[in-house]
């Protein structure tokens, strides 16, 4: 990680789960990392717990709902930093809306995030690295299983949706950035089930969230993916990460 150490990171849905390891992660190997979410409290505690890191965390109020919001934050970011040289889409959202019965609101708060935030934060990235000449900067999404194939769980059929635009998001970012001959690299890194408060967020009105009987994968696994992309050589670009836990079957 010595390359990117002091040179600046934005990593979305930092408040929690996998985001706030990436967070972490990328702070105790000496980035200045930019942590955004609603929740900003959350990431100032995060942000704390890294005083005396080689990295640091600032904390930054963003609803990825409002264009104008993300629009803000890449100021804030620039007058900080200057800019942005690694770009990590994590947030996402799932709501248990099946497509015969889903309510529009729902549907359209998905997509909002999972496909349209993510772009907009992609293209204010990249506008960031080359008004700076960054020629190495790197794009990481944080994909899902589901976006590569659709399970018998209605509840889970619209995000499915979005998840496969993001899959579709990373390679048509990668065919752009060939034909510009960018050295700028993209990775999407698909989990499959971590324990996060994904489900609890999917079913707020359960009051118990069924348990496995087989350990799933930690955010901290999901962190240590993207550490890994990070670090490759120069020549080398990790384009698709898939990663199960090793007794889920599906």
């Amino acid at each position: 990680m010595d390359k990117w150490v002091k040179r600046t990171a934005l990593v979305t849905g930092a408040s929690c789960g996998i985001g706030a390891a990436i967070c972490r992660k990328l702070g105790k190997s000496g980035m200045n990392v930019v942590g955004c979410g609603r929740n900003v409290q959350r990431i100032q505690e995060i942000s704390d717990e890294l005083k005396g890191e080689a990295g640091s965390l600032l904390a930054l109020k963003c609803d990825l709902n409002n264009e104008s919001d993300i629009l803000s934050m890449f100021g804030t970011i620039k007058s900080h930093y200057g800019g942005v040289d690694v770009c990590i889409n994590n947030a996402g959202l799932a709501h248990a809306e099946p497509l015969l019965t889903g309510d529009t609101n729902k549907w359209r708060e998905m997509f909002n995030v999972n496909v349209l935030a993510l772009s907009i934060c992609t293209r204010e990235s990249f506008k960031s690295m080359t008004e700076r000449n960054v020629m190495d900067g790197h794009f990481i999404h944080i994909n899902s299983m589901s976006g590569h194939r659709v399970v018998d769980l209605p509840d889970l059929h619209f995000y499915s949706a979005t998840k496969f635009a993001v899959t579709s998001l990373a390679r048509g970012l990668r065919n752009e950035l060939r034909r510009l001959e960018s050295d700028i690299r993209v990775t999407s890194i698909s989990p499959g089930l971590v324990d996060t408060e994904f489900a609890s967020r999917l079913f707020p009105d359960r009051k118990e969230v069924p348990k496995r009987d087989f350990k799933i994968l930690e955010s901290g696994d999901v962190a240590d993916a993207v550490l890994f992309a990070l670090q490759v050589p120069k020549h080398c670009e990790i384009n698709e990460i898939m990663m199960r836990p090793t007794k889920q079957g599906y």
